[in-house]
């Protein structure tokens, strides 16, 4: 499950109880910080906690600070600044992050089907598909015509949310989340003007990993429990009916029977695959069937390195370029060089590498690693705390 599912889920539960709640979310980070935009914390008036928007520190202020805005009726913003180490740790913030975390504090109102967590249901359970939510966190002046807590859903459908589109930056607005869709990159914008700044929170909202297993032998189940623990969609196939039994993956969204005959003619909607049948002619007609699949963009093959070079021979005799058209899908051997050796060492591993290639990292060591843990978000003006606020770690 997601963090966004379990948010989705607390959410009804509080709604069906009648429990009032707030949504705080970041909206802007600049230096070191432990979450980025987007992560989220639902709050209830009695103050239960779904969901986080730090590693622990900012969480018992912003639950204070939420439920005065359930009482109040209307979101507001707070910054958290720990650039200061020494300051901060005298004020016992005690933060350790060392940048400058904006939080957008907002009340929900349960019938208003525009609110923020309605708005990412709709995303979430629509065509799974890259998607970019704008959101004002920032009306500097006055005679502006937005306000905080206004958004725009930018999807292939269309565009959905609050903002009005009348508005004289809604133009502006509109083309920099085309922009951002197209990038596939978060970034922040400050639109100055004659009456103020509005500020412009352009978040990315990813759909779950889809991941193919195509095996059903005792070593998928750790890496199936390990891939649905991080919110990943998991399809597994197998030609064997004793082991395709969903009673031996409940964690998998979908447990089939594919005969090595069929596999052929078996669409494929995935981008991540992994074979891992113990079977030579099955892995190599899986492999035949991805080899035109251009949205295949890793094929893990667990075995020997020996295995893929036969593989490959074999792939030849029909398809000459079958390299040149694996070349950078292919995973062989597969996995991370983590010395694993049992199943679940061996899961981990292969989930760890495709961690790496879906966010386009070299994994090894952060402490060997001259570049910041999470890249610089892209704006257009350098955020700066525009007052003090302390909060006590572990409240």
């Amino acid at each position: 499950m997601t963090e966004l599912e379990r948010l989705l889920r607390a959410y009804d539960d509080h709604r069906t109880a009648g429990r009032a709640c707030a949504l705080a979310s970041v909206v802007d980070v600049a230096g070191s910080a432990y979450r980025r935009p987007g992560a989220r914390m639902l709050v209830t008036d009695e103050g239960q906690l779904t969901g986080a928007i730090s590693g622990g520190c900012l969480e018992g202020d912003a639950r204070q600070r939420a439920r005065r805005t359930i009482q109040q009726g209307r979101p507001t913003v707070v910054t958290y600044d720990s650039t200061d180490p020494d300051d901060d740790l005298q004020f016992g913030a005690a933060l350790g992050c060392q940048g400058i975390v904006q939080i957008l504090l907002e009340p929900l109102d349960f019938t208003d089907p525009n609110n923020p967590v309605e708005l990412l249901r709709r995303w979430a359970s629509g065509v799974e598909e890259l998607a970019v939510i704008a959101t004002v966190f920032g009306v500097a002046g006055g005679g502006q015509d937005l306000h905080v807590g206004q958004r725009l859903l930018l999807t292939s459908a269309g565009i959905q949310g609050t903002m009005p589109a009348h508005a004289n930056l809604y133009p502006h607005i509109l083309a920099d989340a085309h922009g951002a869709l197209a990038a596939g990159q978060p970034a922040t914008r400050h639109y100055p003007a004659e009456a103020g700044t509005t500020r412009v929170s352009l978040e990315i909202l990813r759909p779950p990993v889809r991941l193919t297993v195509y095996g059903a032998g005792n070593d998928v189940q750790p890496l199936v429990r390990l891939a649905a623990s991080l919110g990943w969609r998991v399809q597994v196939v197998d030609g064997r009916p004793a082991q395709a039994q969903p009673t031996r993956f409940p964690d998998a969204d979908e447990v089939r029977v594919l005969p090595l005959a069929q596999v052929a003619e078996e669409p494929y909607d995935g981008s991540f695959a992994l074979l891992m049948t113990h079977n030579y002619y099955y892995d190599l007609a899986v492999l035949q069937h991805l080899l035109p699949a251009a949205n295949a963009r890793y094929i893990g093959l667990l075995g020997p390195r020996k295995k893929y070079e036969r593989l490959l021979d074999d792939l030849r005799k029909d398809v000459p370029d079958a390299a040149e058209q694996l070349r950078g899908r292919i995973h062989s051997p597969i996995g991370l060089n983590l010395g694993a050796e049992t199943p679940e060492e061996i899961a981990l591993s292969i989930i760890a590498e495709i961690q790496a290639v879906l966010t386009g990292r070299p994994a090894g060591f952060l402490r060997d690693s001259p570049h910041p843990i999470h890249p610089p978000l892209r704006t257009d003006a350098p955020l700066v705390a525009e007052g003090r606020v302390d909060a006590v770690c572990g409240l």
